[in-house]
């Protein structure tokens, strides 16, 4: 009788444990603030997820979860502990200016290189 409860118990824990890991979030990187990235990507604290931020920023949207490799802080082993809640999802693109207000727009500066 102990060995059925012993296997009843196990099972139990084992459709706790399945339950869990399949709920999971995800996250898209690309539109995600850096508190829903450390919230829901795992080795990725505050200061990582800010790096994603901003790396984001300076160099476009993530074409690939390996891209994150690229960003300080983070390797190809978090990327791959991260697989499953990664989305990529593109950037929302920027609103045109209302047709009224394209006058008060300021134009471009050229570039001048050296």
């Amino acid at each position: 009788m102990k060995s059925f409860a012993i296997i009843l118990k196990s099972i139990a824990l084992s459709l706790l444990l399945a339950t869990s890991a399949y709920a999971a979030d995800k996250v898209n990187i690309n539109t995600a603030d850096a508190a829903t990235i450390d919230a829901v990507l795992v080795n990725v604290g505050a200061a990582k997820a800010q790096a994603i931020v901003d790396y984001r920023k300076a160099n476009g949207v993530f074409k690939s979860a390996e891209e994150l490799a690229m960003v300080k802080g983070i390797g190809l082993k978090t990327v791959e502990k991260n697989r499953d809640r990664i989305e990529l999802g593109r950037a929302a693109p920027a609103q045109k200016p209302a047709a009224g207000n394209a006058a008060a727009a300021p134009k471009a500066k050229p570039v001048t290189r050296r």
